[in-house]
């Protein structure tokens, strides 16, 4: 891309989702995801009804009087963003792909954990890692993701969802809130989700196009897999041919559900030709 042209689409992301953050996501974000614990704040004098094992001693022998500490929720959290850009990613039969959606999501979640001051990192998958972004604050860090998310294609050739779990929970110690977003086309990844969801606050978010649900009968069609490069003559007439693809996205998505479920993890779905901000305001809301 151009960098003209990328610098422009930085831009209009950055106006609609910097709005939507702040004007929608950021009390339900913040109500959502809870803070590290509890750190000192101040002292003030004693009222009644206060917990005594607050009493700050040292300030209440030298005024002669109760003191007690008063703490506050610990708020600056670190959110990583683990994106799928493999090249199923980059497909789409309605106003938008499945990367340009991701990217808008992405966008959202990251102005709204910097609007609470935030850190957020990002990494992009394929089979392999294709970037890692450190999380860091900041305007600039924010619009880098999104520039990061437009312009980077994959050198890999399919999808690791357990590489990239496993490669995260190495590089990122601190407990933090992670997004996984990917159209969840794979399997093989259960252990390493589970194994990172015991020490991270650990949400899936499954993106699809209506499309991929079903094979629609249109015929003998010349098809190329995304992620091989392979090319095909698939017979979409035939209802075994069609029964076979859907039991296969079936078999996918039921793989991530329980996935999900089995290691006590948060888990969305959210369709290309869906209004994502609603969906983003429901789940926050429900948690």
């Amino acid at each position: 891309m151009e960098t003209t042209e990328l610098l422009k689409r930085v831009r209009r992301i950055e106006i609609k989702t910097k709005g939507l953050s702040r004007q929608i996501f950021s009390g339900e974000y913040q109500s959502a995801f809870k803070g590290r614990g509890m750190s000192f704040s101040e002292v003030r004098s004693y009222q009644y009804g206060d917990d005594v094992r607050n009493i700050d001693w040292n300030v209440t022998a030298r005024s002669n009087e109760p003191y007690v500490k008063v703490f506050e929720e610990e708020r600056e959290l670190t959110v990583m963003l683990l994106v799928d850009i493999s090249k199923s990613s980059f497909f789409g039969t309605t106003k938008q792909l499945k990367n340009e959606l991701i990217t808008e999501i992405c966008a959202v979640l990251a102005f709204s954990a910097t609007n609470n001051n935030d850190k957020v990192g990002l990494l992009l998958f394929s089979d392999k890692v294709e970037k890692f972004l450190p999380p860091k604050k900041g305007r600039g860090h924010i619009l880098r993701i999104i520039r990061e998310l437009l312009d980077t294609r994959p050198t890999g050739s399919g999808t690791d969802i357990g590489m990239a779990l496993t490669y995260f929970s190495n590089m990122v110690k601190k407990r933090s809130i992670c997004f996984l977003l990917s159209d969840f086309l794979a399997d093989g990844y259960e252990k390493p989700l589970r194994l990172a969801a015991r020490r991270h606050d650990l949400i899936g978010m499954h993106l699809y196009d209506p499309r991929e649900r079903e094979l629609p009968a249109v015929g003998l069609i010349h098809a190329r897999d995304a992620e091989t490069g392979k090319m095909e003559w698939v017979d979409t007439d035939s209802r075994r041919v069609r029964k076979h693809y859907t039991d296969w996205y079936e078999k996918n998505l039921e793989y991530y559900k329980s996935s999900f479920q089995k290691s006590g993890a948060d888990s969305m779905s959210v369709e290309t030709t869906e209004d994502y901000a609603k969906a983003l305001l429901k789940f926050f809301k429900a948690r």
